[in-house]
């Protein structure tokens, strides 16, 4: 099996340019390919493990990765995917997500002597003479065209800001700049990107000419990874920090059991003939396969040790049943009452297992709360400061769960 087919029995590949040169130059190890990172946030989330994964693959078949850090495209905001506006950072804090990048981008990325190029946007969009722009590539575009692409046709009942709209040429000329720079003749990035990725080969073939077509090429990952790293309405992080190496193990121990193989082919290294033998697995199998989801993409991301530790607390609580080593929680002494208890929508809220004391009624009121094994049926109830010092276990239905703690 060469790579390309790999990548696609993978269900990497939705949409390709020019299908034969593109295989062709993948399983040659000739690609200088590119992804855009758009720095809007000071951590890359379990969503972006597509994107770094599929970088780590081509550059071990000997292609050229280029991971571009979008801190000028930041600085506008990408429509794509969005039914409002993005929030505007500042260049100093737009700088700041751009240095957590590339300490967690190496973790996958060879960055050595000879290996990855990392790129910044901004070393050449912030400095662009915006006539100058209009002049040279402002005529290759069609607005008609561009109102069509479905980054801008989903935006336009609200609003899309004049700002958004240029982000197209901006991305486009991203390309365009790493070809001439760089020779970079491939970009990668999610298929609600097609529109702006076609608009940067495009403006090659315009500005270059007919001859520049050969090495000009666009290929697209499914967005399934745009789907990937959230849950309950909140980011995965790769950062442990905002994500520990248990929670983030647990988010991928959850997945669905219709889900868990298409992350086995995407997101792990596991051979495709291994994974179709999974793909037999049912019933009570399926939750090894989710294991091993779970040990693959958490060793990849917070190393072995924490990998086997975060697999070692998840059985011992599901198993055991007696808490040992599961992740915990603390309150401080003034979220206590005057008589020195805790209720439990305080401790559902302080543990991270609900978002707001409403919630924490529903889910009490809904039967799905225990404390320390215990169903916890009433919403009045609360619980000793000692015995909060010693550590209770909370469970919200059945698969989230803290130990809660004073500080």
């Amino acid at each position: 099996m060469t790579l390309y087919e790999e990548l696609l029995a993978r269900g990497l590949i939705a949409q390709v340019t020019d299908e034969a040169e593109v295989s062709g130059m993948i399983n040659a190890g000739k690609a200088k390919f590119y992804i855009g990172f758009d720095c809007t946030a000071d951590s890359l989330t379990a969503g972006h493990f597509m994107a770094l994964t599929l970088m780590k693959r081509l550059q071990q078949a000997g292609n050229s990765p280029f991971a571009l850090i979008g801190g000028g495209t930041t600085m506008i905001g990408d429509p794509s995917g969005r039914t409002d506006m993005r929030k505007m950072l500042t260049r100093e804090d737009i700088e700041h997500n751009a240095e957590c990048f590339r300490r967690q981008m190496s973790r996958f990325i060879n960055f050595g002597e000879g290996g990855a190029t990392m790129v910044n946007n901004a070393d050449w969009l912030l400095e662009l003479n915006y006539v100058d722009l209009l002049r040279e590539v402002g005529a290759c575009f069609s607005v008609n065209n561009m109102l069509r692409a479905e980054c801008y046709r989903q935006r336009m009942e609200k609003g899309l800001s004049f700002l958004e709209f240029n982000y197209m040429i901006m991305q486009s000329y991203d390309f365009y700049h790493l070809y001439k720079t760089y020779g970079c003749n491939m970009q990668f990035g999610g298929d609600d990107q097609w529109s702006n990725m076609l608009g940067g080969t495009e403006l090659i073939r315009r500005k270059l000419g007919a001859d520049a077509h050969a090495m000009t090429i666009t290929l697209l990952t499914d967005s399934q990874g745009k789907k990937m790293g959230k849950t309950a309405g909140n980011a995965v992080w790769l950062d442990a920090n905002k994500t520990s190496p248990y929670d983030f193990y647990q988010y991928w121990r959850n997945v669905g059991d219709s889900d868990v193989l298409k992350c086995i082919r995407m997101l792990t290294f596991i051979p495709v003939d291994e994974i179709d033998e999974m793909s037999k697995w049912d019933g009570s199998m399926l939750n090894r396969a989710k294991e091993i989801l779970a040990h693959e993409l958490t060793e990849t991301v917070h190393g072995k040790e924490a990998a086997d530790a975060a697999e070692a607390s998840a059985r011992a609580l599901f198993g055991a049943g007696d808490g040992a080593e599961v992740p915990t929680a603390q309150i401080p002494e003034s979220d206590l009452q005057a008589d020195g208890t805790a209720d439990i929508l305080t401790m559902l809220v302080g543990a991270g297992l609900v978002s707001s004391r409403s919630e924490a009624r529903r889910a009490v009121e809904q039967g799905g709360v225990t404390a320390d094994g215990e169903k916890v049926t009433d919403i009045r109830a609360s619980f000793s400061g000692d015995r909060l010092r010693e550590g209770i276990l909370l469970r919200r239905g059945k698969k989230a769960f803290k130990k809660l703690m004073l500080k």
